[in-house]
């Protein structure tokens, strides 16, 4: 992954080009097809993901729950707390996505422990209350 295409992400960029090099190279960029289901709800969380182009959209027990676009990140919430996904996420458009795997994120937390930290205050905010 290229740095380069971190930086304009909100969630990487106030990272230093060291961090930025350092987070490429836990991350992978993938083609995304208009329809494809990203993750599952109740399935096993393997990795989370950064929308760079494309939209998507959020589903609960079926149930339209939200939009997510460029900059956008889900699958966070499962990988971070070893739970189960829930929600889904459905491709609405052709996307590009940044993914990071679990062991990688763990190894981010250990590292660059603002990036996790940023990660977890956007749980928090997710959470319902």
């Amino acid at each position: 992954m290229n740095p380069a295409d971190l930086k304009p992400l909100p969630l990487f960029s106030t990272l230093s080009k060291h961090e930025l090099e350092r987070v490429a190279r836990w991350t992978d960029e993938v083609d995304v097809s208009a329809g494809k289901h990203l993750v599952d709800q109740g399935a096993f969380a393997y990795e989370f993901f950064v929308i760079i182009e494309g939209e998507a959209e959020v589903r609960r027990d079926g149930d339209h729950v939200a939009d997510l676009g460029p900059g956008d990140f889900f699958g966070e919430i499962a990988l971070v707390e070893a739970d189960r996904r829930t929600a889904s996420v459905v491709a609405k458009s052709p996307m590009r996505v940044v993914v990071m795997l679990g062991r990688d994120f763990r190894e981010m937390e250990d590292e660059l422990p603002q990036v996790a930290d940023r990660i977890k205050a956007a749980i928090e905010e997710r959470r319902p209350k």
